[in-house]
């Protein structure tokens, strides 16, 4: 079982020292940074330097060094290079994300539905008819928000008696005579 250690143990952003990313590299994401930081012992176990020694240079503690060691030695550099996320691949492939991108952006009412709102159901319902894949709605959620970059909306609930002359009369002459306090 792999336990957390260094830096990452108390809670403390690691920042590379020059050596390691360079003055003028922009920012690297978290695995970007851990990759950088293989690639640097992966270096440093070639130009024959302790574990302790690249500890402290990249800012883990030992034992991952150990561990890397054990993997540069079975598989050499690229062992420790990053791998491809496993899991499910995706049910909807790129093409099919911008075909329900496309349909979506026509609007609810240019798919039968009789309001122009989009509920997860009906994101699902054109979803089907338009790549013959089923999605849950949790999937359906996933798709909106991380591949097509929607979020959440709620319409604002108004009476349809709403009368907006009356609300301002009110607002400007009512409200100041009643509210309490400067």
């Amino acid at each position: 079982m792999w336990w957390p250690c260094g830096w990452e143990a108390v809670g403390v952003a690691y920042q590379p020292s020059p050596s390691i990313a360079g003055p003028s590299l922009p920012p690297l994401s978290r695995p970007q940074l851990a990759e950088a930081r293989r690639v640097r012992a992966v270096e440093l176990f070639e130009d024959g330097v302790s574990n302790a020694e690249i500890a402290r240079a990249v800012g883990v503690c030992a034992e991952s060094v150990r561990r890397w060691r054990r993997m540069w030695e079975q598989g050499g550099a690229s062992a420790l290079r990053r791998r491809a996320a496993t899991g499910r691949p995706p049910k909807l492939d790129d093409t099919q994300v911008e075909t329900v991108r496309a349909a979506l952006e026509q609007g609810a009412q240019a798919h039968g539905f009789e309001a122009d709102l989009w509920t997860l159901e009906r994101v699902g319902a054109v979803v089907t008819r338009a790549t013959g894949v089923v999605l849950s709605r949790a999937s359906v959620w996933r798709l909106l928000t991380g591949r097509l970059g929607w979020s959440l909306q709620r319409p604002e609930r108004r009476a349809i008696e709403r009368n907006e002359s009356k609300i301002a009369r009110w607002t400007a002459h009512e409200w100041p005579r009643i509210k309490k306090g400067p």
